[in-house]
């Protein structure tokens, strides 16, 4: 779980939205290897995401993905892992436009890195957290088909 945030990183706001991810997963029985802050510098991202791709299923990213300027999750995905699941983003973004009309500007994506799914999720910790509940049921099996099953 990486909180992608300027302000987060800077002790400038207190992190809301990778907890709200955190216990969404924990609900699932899912385990959570390890959480992190990162600033909203592209670098920064991208590094901390191949950190976590060498040891974990499941990456999820919390913040970053709006039009902002300083938005650099999605292009920080996509320089790790260039094999994109568009299913993934466009459910979260379907699920959240029944609440809330501003979810189709979200720019989050879910990608490939190696055996590891990478999913972008929104900042705000209602959306993320709706976001996860939008795509739990998917996240098993695209865990089993990375690591070798056949998909029916």
């Amino acid at each position: 779980m990486i909180t992608v945030s300027d302000s987060v990183a800077a002790g400038k706001r207190e992190d809301a939205s990778g907890p709200a991810v955190v216990a969404v997963c924990r609900g699932l029985g899912w385990e959570i290897i390890s959480t992190q802050i990162v600033s909203d510098d592209l670098e920064a991202i991208r590094a901390a995401l191949l950190a976590e791709a060498e040891r974990v299923d499941v990456i999820f990213t919390t913040g970053g993905t709006g039009l902002g300027p300083r938005d650099n999750t999605p292009e920080a995905t996509l320089a790790v892992a260039p094999r994109q699941v568009p299913g993934i983003g466009e459910e979260m973004r379907r699920r959240g436009l029944e609440k809330i009309p501003t979810a189709v500007l979200s720019r989050a994506i879910a990608a490939i890195c190696g055996k590891a799914l990478i999913v972008n999720l929104p900042g705000s910790p209602r959306g993320a957290a709706e976001s996860v509940d939008a795509i739990a049921h998917l996240i098993p099996h695209a865990v089993h088909v990375l690591h070798g099953a056949r998909h029916d």
